[in-house]
């Protein structure tokens, strides 16, 4: 049976929303894990497209139920964010390569669960990631800053070695990058035609 799920991560700024997007203009086969959260849509946002928005009730009744798969709690924002089985398994069900971007916890369930080949964008150094990071918001603060270089730190330390692949997107160089990931895909039994 060929495999359908992958799992791309990385800390913020790695390029894995370009990498995504990439693949998805790409390949007709693949398609985007539409997660689930409990915080409200912003403007622009679609149901069913950016996110299925839950009041918190109806997640924390779907991890009963097991419509939602797996999920974390970001403490900072009182936010839940989670797995939705229905997106999940209607993607599959199509035939579909199903991307899902996902941190360590979902990326070791979809692993476990759903046999997904596990990917982590890495930047070239840190010093560029915080280039980028703050190229992309340059009204944060340096306290706000400081806490999201600790946290990519963490990703790139402690999480990235969990994944199955690691690979660099260095500044200037996506179009390689998302030539290693397609290779990787095909090396892996997924069908990307």
């Amino acid at each position: 049976m060929e495999r359908q799920v992958v799992v791309i991560a990385g800390p913020s700024g790695s390029g894995k929303n370009a990498v995504i997007d990439a693949l998805l203009e790409r390949s007709k086969k693949c398609s985007l894990l539409v997660n689930v959260t409990t915080r409200p849509s912003r403007e622009g946002e679609k149901e069913g497209v950016d996110y299925y928005f839950f009041p918190i009730d109806d997640f924390k009744r779907g991890i009963k139920t097991g419509s939602i798969l797996e999920y974390r709690f970001v403490p900072s924002l009182g936010t839940y964010y989670g797995t939705y089985k229905p997106d999940l398994e209607s993607r599959i069900a199509k035939g579909d390569v199903v991307l899902a971007h996902k941190d360590i916890i979902g990326a070791r369930y979809l692993k476990e669960h759903y046999d997904a080949v596990t990917i982590f964008l890495l930047p070239e150094s840190i010093e560029s990631l915080e280039r980028r990071i703050r190229a992309r918001n340059p009204g944060m603060s340096p306290a706000e800053l400081a806490e999201r270089m600790k946290m990519v730190k963490r990703e790139v330390e402690e999480e990235a070695p969990q994944y199955d692949y690691r690979v660099v997107n260095a500044d200037g160089k996506l179009e390689e990058t998302i030539s290693d990931v397609m290779a990787i895909l095909k090396k892996e039994g997924y069908n990307l035609e």
